[in-house]
């Protein structure tokens, strides 16, 4: 009998306070075999579940965007061999915008139960504030990187919202966040709604949605450095 994948959430942030609902947490404690992005922000996040395992006891396996794809099937031989593994990304949801994507793909090629549990997405938290289209929407990841191909990129989902009114939802690294918005401000249409939802769930959280004019006449947010969710209707 194989184990489950269980696809644990992580806060989106630092905190201190337990974020599972009580009877998921109960089904992490036993555990001891976990594939996460950063072995660093894992154990912090871990220490507040009060696992049955110390935390040095642990089996932590790394997943990241620099993991070769044959190190994959490696990663599942305790499901195999009928233990548990829980799947962590850095920050939100495993396998939404993460690598812990290919994971999962595989052990639902052989047969191996996935169990999702309830946390934090910052995507549908920053679409749920955003006052957007909810019923047609779309994550595009991240944009290009370089200045023209990002606006090419912004005047096509802005077609797309004027075409079909599907919402577009999209991230940044943090560092280039200052760039998007400046982008953001000379490119689109002035009628063409944005929503930036910053450090969701935190104590400084910034969730703003305004017109890109009244965008252009509002004194703008630092968003350098800080995790953004941007949403365009």
């Amino acid at each position: 009998m194989t184990g489950t994948l269980y696809l644990l959430p992580t806060p989106l942030g630092e905190t201190d306070t337990p974020w599972l609902l009580p009877h998921d947490a109960a089904k992490i404690r036993p555990i001891r075999h976990f594939v996460v992005e950063a072995e660093k922000t894992a154990r912090r996040h871990l220490k507040l579940l009060s696992l049955d395992t110390p935390l040095q006891q642990l089996h932590l396996s790394l997943l990241n965007e620099h993991t070769a794809a044959d190190r994959l099937p490696e990663m599942l031989q305790p499901l195999l061999a009928g233990h548990d593994v829980a799947l962590m990304s850095e920050a939100g949801c495993p396998a939404v915008a993460d690598p812990g994507a290919a994971l999962v793909a595989l052990a639902h090629q052989r047969n191996i139960p996935v169990m999702p549990l309830v946390g934090p997405s910052s995507l549908l938290l920053a679409l749920m504030a955003s006052g957007a289209n909810g019923q047609s929407f779309a994550f595009k990841g991240y944009l290009p990187a370089a200045g023209d191909e990002r606006k090419l990129a912004l005047r096509t989902l802005e077609k797309r919202i004027q075409h079909s009114g599907e919402s577009q939802i999209f991230i940044e690294t943090p560092y280039r966040n200052p760039a998007l918005l400046t982008d953001m401000l000379g490119t689109l249409n002035d009628h063409t709604r944005l929503c930036i939802a910053a450090d969701l769930t935190l104590p400084d959280q910034l969730i703003a949605s305004h017109s890109i004019a009244a965008w252009k006449k509002r004194t703008l947010p630092d968003l350098k450095k800080r995790p953004c969710i941007f949403v365009l209707f």
